[in-house]
């Protein structure tokens, strides 16, 4: 499975700038900054960096002694890279519900309804300020004031239009859901490196555990067109960046030529050529053994 996305393709939308807004019931979120600039990009040229970034982040969401400030940064810097990661359309059965009255939603950690007015869902997403959103029956439209919006629009015009609504400035994602969803895939990513590392040592129920961990991990399929390019292209059309991520992951977990590990000294995720190796510098193995 050697470099598994070189003939592929897939894109998303990050700003320049984001920042965080607490709305009117205190909740904090994270939004587009005024001003901001979007960019069209391709999460497949160094996935191997955001996954990497996207576990770290998790590491320090799992670890109850970093506090509140230390975690939005470190999930600012991420969606500074790479964007907002889509919670609208990850979370629905169907990236395509804004066609339907209701949105059906499977379990999650975020919403416990399985079933919202699809008015009531988007106001989960614009907090600050309530999208021009007409819906009559099948048929639904909303207004873009944004002249680089209305151009992205344009370029993705076979997108689900919820896809394109979550590219907007308005657009915002919950501080406590994104701890929930990196947290989630670093305990992903720990179920599959501790289970295989400390095999030997665990009883059969602490396998089971990690077993469990593990088959609770998954999402919508994402679907794929080809296209003759200079060569052959797969376009891989994912409706979330949370989606891109959580099957790059898999991927890499289960290819027997990554090897994903966890410093003995630091405690961050990094990527190896050696199945056996526990540090991610020699600055950290020097430190590790001056101890």
């Amino acid at each position: 499975m050697n470099n598994i996305f070189k003939n592929a393709s897939s894109y998303w939308v990050k700003y320049n700038k984001y920042e965080w807004r607490t709305d009117k019931d205190n909740v904090l979120f994270l939004t587009p900054a005024d001003g901001s600039e979007l960019k069209m990009y391709n999460p497949m040229v160094n996935y191997k960096d955001m996954i990497l970034e996207a576990l770290n982040v998790g590491i320090a969401c799992m670890n109850k002694d970093t506090d509140k400030e230390e975690l939005k940064n470190k999930i600012l810097d991420f969606v500074q890279h790479y964007g907002l990661i889509g919670f609208m359309t990850a979370l629905p059965t169907t990236p395509d519900f804004i066609t339907y009255n209701d949105v059906y939603l499977p379990k999650n950690h975020y919403i416990k309804k399985e079933r919202l007015s699809t008015k009531e869902f988007l106001s989960c997403f614009f907090p600050f300020e309530e999208i021009d959103f007409v819906k009559k029956k099948l048929e639904s439209s909303w207004s873009v004031t944004d002249a680089s919006v209305g151009a992205l629009i344009l370029t993705l015009k076979n997108a689900p239009q919820a896809v394109l609504m979550s590219f907007q400035k308005e657009y915002a994602e919950r501080f406590d859901w994104l701890i929930n969803a990196f947290s989630d895939l670093a305990f992903t990513f720990f179920s599959s490196f501790l289970y295989y590392q400390d095999f030997d040592v665990l009883d059969e129920e602490q396998k089971d555990l990690y077993r469990k961990g593990m088959a609770a991990f998954g999402s919508v399929a994402p679907t794929y067109h080809i296209e003759l390019r200079d060569t052959p292209v797969i376009i891989w059309e994912f409706n979330s960046l949370l989606l891109q991520i959580q099957m790059m992951l898999s991927l890499m977990i289960t290819d027997t030529d990554s090897a994903i590990r966890v410093c003995r000294n630091c405690g961050k995720a990094f990527i190896s050529r050696h199945k056996n190796a526990g540090y991610c510098s020699k600055e950290c193995r020097d430190e590790f053994k001056n101890r």
